[in-house]
């Protein structure tokens, strides 16, 4: 099988190379961010080389954070597009700690580090604002677990930032407590940046947060407690959150037994997404798939369209019952039939999306000119400290301005 394959593979691979360009950012400079899912381009930066961004939110989930968590859930996506549009398209990484303080239904829930954007989020989407109440919280624990119960990378390559983000200051009275200028030690000796974003105004809290985003080398910044957040619905939403369902459905996965269990869990996250997001959600999420960073949150693991046309993988090498269940019966040729029927078909919806995309962002752009700027937003403070920080490993943002 693998003689007969081999033109027409050739000829596929080409395709990708050859395909039509899609439309850049203007506002975001991505035009290094946004590609369609053709063969690998060659770059001048070796694969262990290329860089990467891993970020840990640890949130206060107690009933005060309410306004703010909504507003995190809204504008992960934006903030996950912002750092994306790097001059070098990282990989990104994402996990969460949120936390509530000792008595409450939990202290700590841990996400670990992941590129599987979708998965961490429909957890994110789980968390309700309870508890609390009571003052200081286990900001305390919340870090230590953040700093030593996360898989960081050791690479010098990776920009490493965890932002804590609550209203309340740590308990310093709990015994069995690791304190937070010990945890920000550790932060220090393994190369993990730690900024502080509090909630409102709670002149008891404002101390800590300081104190301890100096101890992280980072930056303290403050949010009303709804997270000052930007809420500018565009005539492009409807449309994007649509194509990102079609994006999806070009999907085709295989693998053994253990794969297809990560698989369907990953399209469970996804539908889920598509039933609980707000169609401005959703168009913030189709605009980071359709980056190179995004890549592997919308591809998951063992996406077969991708690993045949990106020459990863020949069919051959695949054995009849790891292929996805409705091409199992078909023969070799039917099946390329298939992957390059969903390769062009992707191809095209990538190059609506990022239209659509360009045409999103210059619509919100102008809408922040009338609202008079939005630097106190959520968004807008933590793109600020990546700006800054990520210089640290040779990424620059030049865009001014935060994606919303």
């Amino acid at each position: 099988m693998k003689n007969k394959m081999k033109p027409k593979l050739l000829a596929l691979s080409l395709f990708a190379t050859t395909a039509i360009g899609i439309a850049i950012f203007p506002s975001m400079q991505q035009a290094q961010a946004i590609t369609t899912l053709a063969a690998p381009v060659v770059t001048t930066i070796p694969l262990t080389q290329k860089h990467r961004i891993e970020v840990v939110f640890v949130l206060d989930t107690t009933s005060s954070m309410s306004g703010l968590i909504q507003a995190a859930k809204e504008k992960i996506w934006s903030i996950a597009t912002t750092m994306a549009s790097a001059n070098q398209a990282p990989d990104i990484k994402m996990g969460l700690v949120a936390f509530r303080d000792r008595g409450d239904d939990y202290v700590t829930k841990v996400l670990d580090l992941s590129n599987d954007l979708d998965s961490m989020y429909a957890q994110l989407t789980d968390f309700k604002a309870q508890g609390g109440g009571d003052g200081p919280e286990s900001v305390n624990q919340a870090l230590h677990e953040a700093i030593t119960n996360v898989s960081w990378s050791k690479d010098s390559n990776v920009y490493r930032v965890a932002f804590l983000i609550g209203d309340a200051p740590p308990h310093m009275d709990y015994p069995n407590d690791v304190k937070y200028p010990a945890t920000l030690a550790l932060a220090k000796k393994n190369g993990i940046v730690v900024n502080t974003i509090q909630s409102g105004q709670n002149s008891s809290a404002t101390p800590a947060w300081q104190n301890i985003a100096a101890l992280g080398n980072g930056e303290y910044f403050q949010v009303e407690n709804s997270g000052n957040a930007v809420a500018v619905n565009t005539p492009f939403d409807q449309k994007l959150s649509e194509l990102s369902a079609s994006l999806e459905s070009t999907r085709l996965y295989f693998g053994n037994e253990a794969d297809k269990k990560i698989q369907k869990n990953k399209l469970d996250a996804s539908n889920k997404l598509h039933d609980e997001l707000s169609v401005a959600a959703l168009a913030r999420r189709a605009t980071y798939n359709a980056t190179t960073s995004g890549k592997a949150n919308f591809l998951g693991k063992g996406e077969l369209v991708e690993a045949v046309t990106s020459g990863e993988i020949s069919l051959d090498e695949i054995e009849a019952e790891q292929m996805p269940e409705s091409m199992q019966a078909m023969a070799p040729e039917e099946q390329l039939a298939v992957i390059e029927k969903q390769f062009k078909k992707r191809n095209q919806i990538k190059q609506e999306i990022a239209k659509l995309s360009q045409s999103r962002s210059q619509f919100i752009k102008e809408k922040v000119v009338e609202l008079g700027g939005v630097e106190d937003s959520l968004d807008a403070k933590i793109y600020s400290a990546v700006k800054e920080q990520a210089k640290s490993i040779g990424l620059a943002y030049e865009s001014k301005d935060a994606s919303y």
